[in-house]
């Protein structure tokens, strides 16, 4: 049987996978190698460094400069698309006949390039951008910076009609497959959850001394959870709250310092991360927007003890009856009590490894994503 090749536009490196979107793609490329697919990487470099460990992944690994600036700033394409243009890239994708993927919004530039057309080209769906892009407008408070989001907002709105040149979308979220479905019915949407590279639940029964919120603290979104989580949640509580993520801002810090029962972890590498999910208590994850799949609820989920929620984190999950729910300030410390006077049981860890390995395993889905690309049954 001849070999398999894919080519993967990707929007960043993939490569270390600390991060929601990146984490799909790393370890899509992890799935999709296992599988004997021959796979040609082309990224775009802007804050990461080409990384070796890619090369054991891929067949080939090419990257490309991204065209950040004013330039790409004034273009009536969204600045995430404009600055990802690479006439290096589009030869190459030229020079074979594999079908493509197409990571993220972003990397679509050349969706609609007619010299790609009777290709297979799959769109990999992370967010509904425009809707991404205003929630981030929101949660901003810098109104230069909120201008900017909501202007790129419209454009990625306007844009996302090059999605009808695409043999197939794949959605994180039944949510959001949905949506594309409603948009391009013309078009084949297949709900495919994000790959996490977790292969067993490794959750701890019993119980842990904290609570715990993580996340990239440098996007506004989770800078404005970690602030509820603090002035609206565990402001009048005796439980220890940790935040832990990247980057986070120094007015953060000092907010923090101004509650006994708060601790602020900057930067922790993979394994400290994995340690302050694993020995928490309860993990608190709440969101303002309902986009995309927060790959952070799967991880949480595989590694941590209970996981408390509000009901924007689980939109389109079908995670529901994994989580503890709470959709006010009043409802969560109620719920946090309530979850530090129990023991997280190894009958609550069964029925989790029997709900993800059936929906959420990334082997399973590497099958379903080969039999799109390849038409193979």
């Amino acid at each position: 049987m001849p070999d398999k090749h894919l080519n993967i536009v990707s929007f960043t490196i993939p490569f270390p996978p600390n991060y929601g979107g990146v984490i799909d793609v790393y370890h899509k490329l992890v799935a999709l190698e296992k599988s004997g697919i021959k796979i040609h990487l082309h990224c775009f470099r802007y804050d990461r460094n080409p990384a070796s460990e890619l090369d054991g992944l891929c067949k080939t690994v090419t990257y490309y400069p991204r065209k950040t600036g004013i330039l790409s700033a004034l273009s009536v394409r969204p600045y995430i698309v404009e600055s990802r243009r690479s006439s290096e890239l589009l030869r190459n994708l030229c020079s074979n006949n594999y079908p493509i993927l197409f990571e993220g919004l972003h990397s679509c530039y050349y969706l609609a390039d007619s010299r790609l057309q009777g290709r297979k080209l799959i769109y990999r769906e992370s967010n509904i951008e425009h809707d991404y892009y205003r929630h981030l407008a929101r949660a901003e408070k810098s109104l230069p910076v909120k201008a900017f989001m909501l202007r790129e907002s419209l454009k990625l709105k306007k844009f996302q009609h090059v999605l009808k040149h695409s043999t197939a979308m794949l959605a994180v979220s039944q949510h959001d497959a949905s949506y594309l479905h409603s948009q391009f019915p013309s078009n084949k949407v297949v709900y495919l959850p994000s790959f996490h590279g977790n292969d067993q639940v490794t959750s701890l029964p019993g119980k842990g001394g904290y609570a715990l919120y993580h996340g990239n603290l440098s996007v506004a979104e989770n800078l404005r959870a970690a602030e509820y989580l603090i002035r609206e949640v565990f402001n009048d509580l005796q439980i220890p709250l940790k935040i832990a993520g990247l980057n986070p801002p120094s007015s953060l810090k000092r907010l923090a310092d101004n509650h006994g029962n708060i601790s602020l972890v900057a930067n922790p590498d993979e394994v400290r991360m994995d340690e302050l999910i694993k020995q928490a208590h309860v993990n608190v994850l709440v969101t303002f927007q309902p986009t995309g799949l927060k790959l952070k609820l799967l991880n949480t989920l595989y590694r941590g003890r209970f996981v408390l929620v509000n009901p924007d984190m689980l939109a389109g999950t079908g995670l529901d009856t994994l989580c503890e729910t709470a959709g006010d300030a009043l409802s969560l410390k109620a719920t946090l009590i309530q979850l530090f006077n129990e023991e997280f049981t190894p009958g609550q860890l069964k029925e989790r490894e029997s709900i993800l390995s059936k929906n959420y395993s990334d082997d399973s889905n590497c099958k379903k994503l080969i039999e799109v690309i390849f038409d193979d049954p």
